[in-house]
């Protein structure tokens, strides 16, 4: 068979489809971030073409978060809380006891997911959790998150490497929101931010965990066993 022959013979084969194991789902509560971050790190670096995908819902003591190339110029008074330093995308946000973090670590390629994709993905099981709440949640083109009436109820923030995502989303429930006072949310000046409990929404972070599971697993493409 010449080279053209075989280039035509090899298109029209069909591929053989990627065997995707179901994903392990962890429920952490609550945990320091540091140690959380780094062992994300770990996962992704030491996983192989054969490991399954994990799911990591937590709560974090309260800190604040510093993407890559975040400015500083954003920590308007962080007092107390701490300030770490990190390897994802986007500028600063807050974690703290009553919002959900979700750490989806997915093998993006297996799933044939870019990071757009994947990005949207966070952003929709956010969006159809609170419309099964009544809630009428959309994104935002070029500015990463879920909003409500122009308050941000989610925010998003992912690294890839290796072709595994770490970082991810997280969706305030029931929280303490002075924190994103000392801060401009996400780089923006007077965003301001809302969640679930005050929107008729889940009042428990492991209520929202619960609810957003089944649409996460959807919209990222992954089957349970």
């Amino acid at each position: 068979m010449n080279a053209a022959a075989l280039a035509v013979a090899s298109a029209a084969a069909p591929r053989t489809p990627v065997a995707v194991p179901p994903p392990v789902i962890r429920h952490l509560g609550r945990v320091e971030y540091e140690p959380t971050w780094r062992a994300m790190q770990r996962f992704t670096a030491e996983r192989g073409a054969a490991t399954p995908d994990e799911i990591w819902f937590l709560e974090h003591p309260p800190v604040f978060t510093l993407g890559a190339n975040a400015s500083r110029a954003h920590l308007i008074a962080p007092g107390d809380i701490p300030v770490v330093q990190i390897d994802r995308g986007g500028q600063v946000t807050y974690h703290g006891p009553g919002q959900l973090v979700v750490y989806p670590l997915i093998d993006l390629q297996r799933l044939g997911l870019g990071i757009r994709d994947f990005v949207g993905a966070l952003e929709r099981a956010v969006i159809d959790l609170a419309g099964g709440c009544g809630i009428d949640a959309q994104c935002r083109r070029g500015a990463p998150g879920v909003y409500v009436d122009g308050a941000k109820l989610a925010s998003v923030g992912v690294r890839v490497r290796r072709q595994g995502s770490y970082h991810g989303l997280a969706l305030n429930v029931a929280l303490d929101l002075e924190p994103f006072a000392r801060i401009n949310p996400c780089g923006y000046q007077g965003l301001l931010m809302t969640q679930l409990a005050a929107l008729g929404g889940p009042r428990t972070v492991a209520e929202c965990a619960a609810l957003l599971e089944p649409h996460l697993l959807r919209t990222l493409g992954l089957r349970t066993a």
